[in-house]
């Protein structure tokens, strides 16, 4: 069992927000929280999928959907689940609170999915993912990296590796191409949990490294400019700038830097693991260091496949979010056939066929286009690979790829 003081207190501050819900009369999905009846697989085993298609998260969110069909054609055209296929429910989260309690409670309640992808960003998923585990149904995160996510309840686990694990890499990467660093400005989006917890992990690094932590700038994931925070920082001198943010104020941000004349390195954070930081900042991201648990070059064959398929689709690499989408809904997929064994999906009622999935999943091995994974007791991914990766813009300076570092 997972840890019960944790998940008691995460529970309530979910409970809470739910009950907010449903004093609103024009809510139809705030009742009726535990399954029941069949699965009803006779049309597809339903998968929910609550990512942001809306709002400044979209950029992320809707990378993690594109890597979701893909994973979903994938493994349909390989026969399903014993030739029952899966269908994806997708569900937009927007980039709130409100918006993803909303969207899991359309899904477990109307949709009767048998399990969740998502949500996008780890705030998202201290409120929402306590309905989840109060209706005992499984939820696989696929870009939830802050502390505590997998303690949120027995049913929570993640396929994106925590930020402890994956944060240091970069600062790392960022004092082999210099080692004379010394002075380090720190800015992070105070309103984001993530970007809250990335800076931590970031600053203890800096103070591990025996570097100078110059000065620490805070912003709000709706600001555009940043002018003032900018001039402080590069007034202070900074040999590197490290940033915790989304694609769209991270973005602006290093752009801004660099109109204002620094020069040094600048590492970003999970907030840059999308293409879509190109349109943002542009020939400015040139150079830009990031930390992934994603390569497009892993060799693995289902990576292969799901880097081709992409490629086809979108006429670029696949980013990492994508790879994170399409990997979480493996864990269901191969998780199913392995109940499916056991005993007869199509017979099982719903509530029993989602407590059996969570048990399967959290046991088992995959090898994903992440490389082999597996979980902890707790839902943790347990993986191995990690990489870090430089922005490099193309001539057209709208544009770009992340080239691995060796």
């Amino acid at each position: 069992m997972k840890n019960s003081t944790a998940r008691t207190s995460v529970l309530l501050a979910g409970l809470t927000l739910l009950m907010t819900a449903c004093t609103q009369s024009n809510n139809p999905t705030a009742t009726n929280t535990s399954p029941t009846g069949t699965a009803g697989v006779s049309g597809g085993i339903p998968i929910g999928i609550a990512l942001a298609q809306t709002s400044n998260v979209a950029l992320l969110g809707q990378e993690g959907i594109q890597g979701a069909k893909i994973a979903e054609k994938y493994f349909n055209d390989k026969g399903g689940v014993d030739g029952t296929p899966i269908r994806l429910v997708v569900q937009d989260t927007g980039g709130d609170e409100a918006g993803t309690i909303n969207a899991f409670n359309i899904l477990i309640n109307q949709n009767k999915v048998v399990g969740i992808v998502g949500p996008t960003l780890s705030q998202q998923a201290f409120s929402a993912n306590p309905i989840a585990e109060r209706a005992k149904v499984p939820v696989i995160a696929a870009s939830n990296t802050a502390k505590g996510i997998p303690e949120i309840g027995d049913y929570i686990s993640r396929v994106s590796a925590p930020v402890s694990i994956v944060a240091p890499n970069s600062i790392k990467a960022a004092l082999k191409l210099n080692p004379n660093i010394k002075r380090v400005a720190v800015f992070y989006a105070q309103n984001d949990a993530f970007s809250k917890s990335e800076t931590e992990i970031f600053q203890q690094v800096v103070k591990d490294q025996k570097l100078d932590l110059v000065t620490v700038q805070r912003f709000q994931t709706s600001d555009t400019d940043f002018q003032a925070q900018a001039t402080n920082a590069i007034n202070l001198k900074p040999d590197l700038i490290i940033i915790s943010g989304l694609a769209a104020d991270g973005g602006n941000l290093v752009r801004q830097l660099r109109e204002l004349g620094y020069q040094g390195i600048i590492v970003g954070g999970n907030g840059f693991n999308t293409s879509n930081i190109f349109a943002v900042c542009q020939a400015r991201c040139n150079g830009v260091l990031v930390a992934q648990a994603y390569s497009p070059e892993h060799a693995n064959e289902i990576n292969k496949t799901f880097r081709n398929s992409y490629l086809e689709q979108f006429k670029k690499e696949p980013p990492q979010f994508s790879a994170q989408g399409f990997t979480a809904v493996q864990v269901f997929v191969e998780a199913l056939k392995e109940v499916d064994k056991k005993s007869d999906i199509a017979k099982m009622p719903l509530e029993q066929l989602r407590t059996e999935l969570n048990k399967q999943l959290l046991v088992g091995k995959y090898d994903t286009p992440l490389g082999q994974i597996s979980f902890t007791p707790v839902g943790d991914v347990v993986q191995s690979q990690f990489y870090v990766a430089q922005l490099k813009v193309d001539a057209d300076g709208k544009n770009g790829k992340f080239v691995s570092l060796k």
